[in-house]
């Protein structure tokens, strides 16, 4: 099966070495983002002999020109930033499929893992689903759900995800290839579903005035390699990177963002309802007992 790869990033890595362990499977070309091209994509396709391509408008008359001289019979999405429209969607007779990092119907969109750990879900799912003209809304093929534990956080799921997506796509890839594959309505699943929006510079400060838990979910959901939370005393920075959720913490009216205590490596901090610990954190100025984070 000959297929055309549009890709980015750390997700597509460990799927293009996948497929192309597969005699089987032919990549015929890579095609990176072209306002970031991938250097490690395109070392793969240099040493394995893939033709490396970028292009401003996929959906372009010219594109779909290029993409005649490949003959692909599906075309994979991985992390891609353009969006495929008509015309290349019906281009490959086997369609374009894409792996989304996210439980659909549900985290359509962006960022969905941090979102995951922001709302406090016990699980996130990975989905492969056949691209159509709405954003995340295809087909499934196939979706895998993975439990969220407390010990868990961005970097975590991020680790599990690249894995997942890989192993996802490919037996997706596989089921196409010998005609076992399913398609399942997002529809039946829930005829509305969801979507997350991008976070943007700023959504990364954090509000002391949610409760503990909220605070905890918020933190470890950005935490590195994301851009860490972000509080501020006297004008000056402080990220902060982990915090503990105490679950016996009494919970009592107080000033939100106060520090109560401070013990070797850790702050204690007042929440809405309780208080949390904080024990990975950096900031140029030194924090006192009566700081308020703000």
């Amino acid at each position: 099966m000959r297929i055309g790869y549009f890709a980015d990033g750390p997700w597509s890595h460990k799927a293009i070495r996948k497929l192309i362990e597969d005699d089987t499977l032919k990549i015929v070309f890579v095609c990176a983002r072209f306002d970031k091209q991938d250097q490690t994509l395109k070392v793969i396709s240099e040493n394995e002999n893939i033709p490396f391509l970028t292009h401003p408008k996929i959906n372009s008359d010219e594109f779909l020109k290029i993409l005649d001289r490949f003959e692909c019979d599906i075309l994979i999405s991985m992390s891609f930033n353009q969006i495929f429209k008509k015309k290349i969607i019906s281009h490959p007779p086997k369609g374009i499929i894409n792996c989304h990092a996210g439980k659909l119907p549900f985290y359509r969109g962006r960022n969905v893992l941090n979102w995951v750990l922001i709302n406090g879900e016990p699980e996130f799912g990975i989905t492969v689903h056949y691209v159509d003209d709405g954003i995340d809304t295809g087909d499934i093929i196939l979706q895998q759900v993975y439990p969220i534990s407390d010990s868990d956080n961005y970097s975590t799921l991020l680790s599990r995800a690249y894995q997942g997506c890989a192993d996802l796509l490919y037996k997706a890839i596989k089921q196409i290839q010998d005609g076992s594959n399913e398609r399942i309505s997002q529809e039946s699943i829930n005829p509305l579903g969801f979507y997350c929006s991008g976070r943007e510079v700023g959504d990364e400060n954090l509000d002391w005035n949610q409760t503990s838990m909220e605070i905890f979910n918020f933190v470890r959901a950005i935490c590195k390699p994301g851009p860490q939370a972000r509080t501020f005393i006297n004008g000056a920075t402080v990220l902060i990177n982990k915090v503990i959720y105490l679950p016996e913490a009494s919970h009592y009216k107080g000033i939100s963002g106060a520090v109560l205590s401070i013990r070797k490596d850790e702050l204690i901090v007042k929440t809405n309802d309780s208080f949390i610990k904080v024990v990975e954190w950096s900031s140029d100025v030194k924090i006192k007992v009566g700081d308020r984070f703000k």
